[in-house]
């Protein structure tokens, strides 16, 4: 599973640098390294929809505060 975070400038002031950080830990403590790879891309084109982020070219709009929630349904649920 491929993973990408927009860490582009809107998406920065979003939070984006914490959604990484959230996602590059929860993804180690399910111990998922070797099943999700984790990127970061410039503008994904989608701004305003907050902090850009894509599963497998499959678009999803994640803030710090849904981090969790994302990783658990749309990765942890996905890869076990």
């Amino acid at each position: 599973m491929k993973v990408t975070v927009c860490i582009g400038s809107s998406c920065h002031i979003k939070g984006s640098r914490q959604v990484v950080e959230q996602l590059q830990y929860l993804i180690s403590d399910a111990n998922l390294d070797d099943k999700v790879e984790l990127g970061g891309t410039f503008c994904m084109g989608k701004c305003q929809k907050g902090v850009c982020v894509t599963i497998d070219d499959k678009f999803f709009s994640v803030t710090p505060e849904t981090t969790k929630e994302f990783f658990t349904e749309n990765i942890l649920n996905k890869v076990k």
